[in-house]
């Protein structure tokens, strides 16, 4: 099959081949004609397998040397020779010194271009290492270019670093593989940026040289070079702004995020002006052989072909350059986002943070430099504080449990210490991840929600038996006072919180059908969304509980009468919302019974499922929690069957009460004081549903069979219903 010879001849042009030693040491057979002579036994479509190569095997393998299947193969397909950096240098097809303006515009576009195109999850050999300046930044004799190619090296290697670091990427989010190439490393950081400075000063010096002075004869040649120079210094200043605010977020001090804060509003400041003066550089002429690859001087796109694995050809389509400066504004803007995360002080309010920046869907590098920037390597928080600390803080802003009160008696008492202390070191953990969940990608949140339950219902078991161990203390030493459900109901309310992201956020990413609406609204508003409230009112009375004893104490030292202010309460904003979720999934589980009565919800066939396969697996995740107790299909049933009503309700009388529903949203809505954008998206969508409800009830259009439609641009939860 092989021979000695053929696989001399085949090593030039693979760059791969047989080690001397092996060569000099083997003697090689020709086999080529035995191995024929046994292929001829095998009849047409019968093949001949290991054991080591099964079906599995069979499925992932992929044929070497055919151009559908092997990406190296691309290269053999082009008119042109690859050259790499070196050879081009030789060959004078790419300049290394002495390169006009808008060739230096031209290329660090384009490599921006491509630097964008990494971080959309592209490889690094396809996108930045096409660029074959930054291959040996060295041999650069123009210090301008030198000076950007190690800066972009640079900003890779701290994205990617950061991204690994922070360990909330899949394989389709980002591809850390650098393919052995140097990514500047024998380069300080402050070398760089002082490189990038030079240049700048420089480019600077030329621009005040080349404007315009008053009463002067403008030449149009000086003008074009003056605007040339001016889009070169904000192109360069850009890269070191960007540099410097990446260098900010690897030092462990949080004044350096404000650092980097300040550094990409600098740089925002600069995007109007690259967008403006796009057209100076040298434009990039398509790749005919494959796509729309640019094709410029300093760049090939098929010079790391063969440093692809043997996969199937991934085509990596560069940006454009006008949605480069796009790209980049959202970037800035997200990372303006994430510095904020350091005015979070507790534990509630970052992980309200981290939900509501995960629901922009963020890229993989403003998600990692917010993990990075919560939990720093000394694994504290924000690099100041304790993550048991941050526990501690939490429960007494939900809870009050008298055990965290520095007025009660078990505050000081060893063996509540040690209860207490244990507990919060156990929580740690799972909080963490909890965290880390929410900077993963929407798709992936999910599942990982679903796995991280079971880490919670032990945290459910371990807070149950504590209450008990410290109520059992408290009632001897401190009768009045007790220590009921206290951390129980605050793991209960973080447990109801993530099966509620779990079940919504299938509506987002359009998991479910039409059909199944129902019983995910049903479980949601009847069962969940009921257990939240009643978790949430009993920590608040447990908070006022706590506070009249601390009243009572006071009073008794102080013989002064105190004032009473009307305190707000801390949950007061979270019942009330809590309130209109449940109203709205109560509202649309009515409208989805309603409609299917009157035949207006298509339904499959069943035959290798059912309703109940499907019911289960849309709940599985919740079987390993003990409290709240999952709702089996056959309990679902026999909780919504309407025939327990007498008489049963008609579609009609459905209509009216989904109405009402979304009705009473509305009310609870509009009388939140300071909306935020959520409450007026959920407004958006309860208003016209009152209307639609309405109409369907007095029979509007009820013969038409045409099915309903479900909006869901207004409100990524809550759809508006359209009947046409």
């Amino acid at each position: 099959m092989l021979t000695k010879s053929s696989v001399e001849d085949d090593d030039g042009g693979w760059g791969l081949g047989i080690p001397e030693k092996m060569k000099n040491n083997a003697n090689w057979v020709d086999i080529t004609h035995e191995f024929k002579g046994a292929c001829k036994e095998l009849n047409l479509g019968e093949l001949l397998h290991d054991k080591l190569f099964g079906l599995f095997e069979a499925m992932s393998a992929i044929e070497m040397m055919d151009p559908k299947m092997d990406a190296g193969m691309i290269g053999n397909q082009v008119n042109r020779k690859v050259l790499n950096f070196e050879q081009a240098i030789k060959e004078h097809a790419i300049k290394v010194r002495d390169l006009s303006l808008p060739e230096l515009i031209g290329i660090i576009d384009t490599c921006f271009c491509c630097l964008i195109t990494w971080l959309e999850g592209h490889s690094l050999a396809q996108t930045v290492f096409t660029c074959l300046y930054v291959h040996n930044p060295d041999l650069i004799e123009e210090p301008a270019l030198k000076a950007f190619a190690l800066g972009i090296l640079k900003v890779c290697d701290i994205a990617r670093e950061k991204v690994n670091k922070a360990a909330v990427f899949e394989e389709e989010d980002f591809q850390a593989m650098t393919y052995g190439f140097k990514m500047a490393n024998n380069v300080t950081d402050l070398r760089v940026t002082g490189m990038l400075k030079d240049v700048e000063d420089e480019l600077q010096r030329k621009v005040k040289s080349t404007r315009s002075r008053q009463g002067e004869q403008r030449d149009p040649g000086v003008e074009r070079e003056h605007q040339q120079c001016l889009a070169l210094f904000n192109r360069i200043k850009f890269t070191r702004l960007l540099l410097s605010a990446l260098i900010a977020f690897t030092k462990k001090e949080t004044s350096s995020v404000s650092e980097a804060q300040k550094l990409v509003v600098q740089a925002a400041d600069l995007l109007s002006a690259i967008h403006s003066s796009i057209e100076h550089g040298i434009q990039s002429q398509n790749d005919t052989t494959k796509g729309d690859h640019p094709i410029m001087m300093g760049f090939e796109p098929l010079v790391n072909q063969r440093l692809l694995p043997p996969t199937f050809p991934r085509y990596a389509k560069i940006i454009k350059r006008e949605d480069m400066v796009a790209y980049f504004s959202k970037l800035i803007e997200r990372i303006k986002t994430v510095c904020e995360v350091i005015n979070t002080t507790n534990l509630h309010g970052i992980l309200d943070f981290f939900c509501e920046f995960s629901e922009q869907s963020p890229c993989v590098l403003s998600r990692s430099l917010l993990q990075t920037t919560f939990l720093i390597d000394n694994k504290k928080v924000f690099g100041a504080h304790l993550m048991q600390d941050m526990i501690k803080d939490a429960l007494r802003y939900f809870v009050s449990p008298p055990v965290l009160s520095f007025k009660c008696c078990l505050f000081n008492n060893h063996q509540a210490k040690d209860y207490i202390d244990s507990f919060v070191t156990h929580c740690s953990r799972p909080f963490c991840s909890l965290i880390q969940i929410h900077g993963h990608n929407r798709a992936r949140q999910r599942d990982k929600l679903g796995h991280i339950l079971e880490e919670f219902a032990t945290l459910q078991d371990e807070a149950e038996k504590v209450d008990a161990a410290l109520h059992s203390l408290l009632m001897k030493l401190e009768p009045q006072r007790q220590h009921l459900a206290c951390l129980g109901t605050w793991i209960l309310y973080h447990n109801l919180r993530i099966m509620i992201q779990y079940l919504l956020s299938g509506f987002e990413l359009e998991l479910y059908s039409m059909h199944e609406y129902y019983y995910i609204y049903w479980y949601l508003s009847e069962f969940l969304y009921a257990w939240l409230m009643s978790t949430l009112s009993r920590a608040d009375s447990s908070q006022m509980a706590e506070e009249r004893i601390l009243e009572e104490q006071l009073k008794g030292r102080s013989s002064k009468k105190i004032k009473k202010k009307k305190k707000v309460r801390p949950l007061s904003k979270e019942i009330t919302m809590s309130q209109a979720y449940q109203n709205m999934c109560a509202g649309m589980y009515k409208t989805m019974v309603a409609l299917d009565m009157d035949g207006k919800v298509r339904k499959p066939q069943f035959e290798l499922d059912s309703e109940q396969v499907r019911y289960e697996h849309r709940f599985a995740p919740f079987n390993s929690v003990v409290t709240p107790p999952p709702v089996h299909y056959i309990q679902f049933k026999e909780m919504s069957d309407l025939k327990k009503y007498s008489p049963p309700p008609s579609s009609a009388d459905l209509y009216m009460a989904a109405s009402k529903h979304f009705q009473q949203a509305k009310l609870i809505l509009e009388n939140v004081p300071s909306p935020d954008p959520e409450v007026n998206r959920i407004l958006k969508v309860a208003k016209p549903n009152i209307v639609v409800m309405k109409l369907l009830a007095g029979g509007h259009k009820k013969e038409t069979k045409v099915l309903p439609e479900f909006d869901f641009s207004a409100h990524k939860y809550f759809p508006v219903v359209k009947i046409i």
